[in-house]
C-alpha cells in the first residue's frame, strides 16, 4: 500500500504540479452553459480550485431566512434551502496583467455557503457565511477588495496518491476555535447532470455586503463542474453552528471535483437594494 504523503502548509508547494490552465479565450468563449451572458468589462483575477469536496445538507428555509442580508432571498430546491461546506486548495492565482507570485499563490481554503437570489433581478448566486484560508495576505486582500468574510486559519492537507485527502482546519484569532476535520475521496464515477447537482454548483455570481449593509454582486465564469460521486467521513464540523446554523441529522450529499479554472470580475454595486427587507425563500420546481 502507498505511504501517506503529508503536506503541511509550509510544504504545500510540494504537491504535484498540474498542467497550466487553459488559454483564457478557450474558457471565455464557452458560454452556452451559462444562465446569463458574460459580464461586460474585463475579468480581474483568475485562479484554479483543486481536489474540492462539496458536502451539502438540506435546511428548512425559514430557519435560515434571518441569516440572509436584505435584498437577497434564499433559493430552494425541493422545498429546502441548502448549506454547503466546501474544502479545497487553490493555485495559479493571478491578477489581470500581473505575473504569478511564487510561493504566494497556493493555499487551502474552506467555505460555508448557501444559495440565494437577488430579489430584483432574480439572478441565482452564492452567499458565503465564512471562508477560511491559510494565507493571511489573501485573507486581508479578500476582505478589503471583495468584502468577503474571510478568516485566517491553520490548515493541513494529507493525501495518499493524490486520490484520498485528509483535511484539517482551525480558525485563528477568534474567541472560539472553529475546527473542521474530514477525510474524503472520489468514487471515480461521474455525477448525474441537472437537478440538484446543477442547483448546488452551477452558479455564476456571489453576493456579499459591506459593514454598512450595502449589497454587492461578484460575477465569475468557469466551465461546467466536472463532478464525481464522492464519499467522506466528517469527524469535526464546527463551522455551521458558530454561524447560527443547525445541521440536520442526515448524511450530506457529496460530490468531488478534481480541478476547475475560475475567472473573477470586480464587485458590482447593487444600489439601494440593502434598504429592502428579505423576502420569502424562492421555490425551485423539482425536475420531472
Amino acid at each position: 500500500m502507498s505511504q501517506l504523503q503529508v503536506v503541511p502548509l509550509q510544504e504545500f508547494a510540494s504537491l504535484p504540479l498540474r498542467a497550466a490552465q487553459p488559454e483564457v479565450k478557450n474558457i471565455l468563449s464557452q458560454t452556452s452553459h451559462r444562465p446569463w451572458p458574460l459580464p461586460t468589462g474585463s475579468w480581474a483575477m483568475t485562479q484554479r480550485w483543486n481536489d474540492l469536496l462539496f458536502a451539502h445538507w438540506p435546511i428548512p428555509a425559514m430557519q435560515m431566512a434571518h441569516l440572509i442580508p436584505p435584498g437577497l432571498v434564499l433559493d430552494t430546491f425541493d422545498g429546502s434551502a441548502w448549506v454547503g461546506v466546501v474544502p479545497f486548495w487553490m493555485d495559479r492565482i493571478r491578477l489581470r496583467g500581473m505575473p504569478l507570485i511564487p510561493g504566494a499563490n497556493r493555499f487551502p481554503e474552506l467555505n460555508l455557503r448557501t444559495y440565494v437570489r437577488e430579489r430584483h433581478s432574480n439572478l441565482p448566486g452564492v452567499f458565503f457565511f465564512s471562508l477560511d484560508a491559510a494565507n493571511p495576505a489573501a485573507v486581508l486582500a479578500a476582505r478589503a477588495f471583495f468584502k468577503l468574510p474571510y478568516y485566517w486559519a491553520h490548515m493541513r492537507i494529507e493525501t495518499k496518491d493524490g486520490r484520498e485527502f485528509h483535511y484539517q482546519s482551525t480558525r485563528l484569532l477568534t474567541v472560539k476555535d472553529v475546527r473542521f476535520r474530514a477525510s474524503y475521496r472520489s468514487l471515480c464515477q461521474p455525477g448525474t447532470k441537472g437537478g440538484l447537482e446543477s442547483f448546488l454548483t452551477e452558479r455564476y455570481c456571489l453576493y456579499t455586503t459591506d459593514k454598512q449593509g450595502t449589497l454587492y454582486r461578484g460575477n465569475i465564469h468557469h466551465l461546467p463542474w466536472p463532478l464525481e460521486m464522492a464519499e467522506a467521513e466528517i469527524e469535526i464540523n464546527e463551522l455551521p453552528q458558530v454561524h447560527g446554523i443547525q445541521l440536520p441529522e442526515v448524511k450530506p450529499v457529496l460530490h468531488y471535483a478534481r480541478e476547475l479554472v475560475v475567472y473573477v470580475w470586480e464587485l458590482e454595486l447593487l444600489p439601494a437594494l440593502g434598504k429592502h427587507a428579505s423576502a420569502a425563500p424562492v421555490p425551485v420546481a423539482k425536475p420531472l
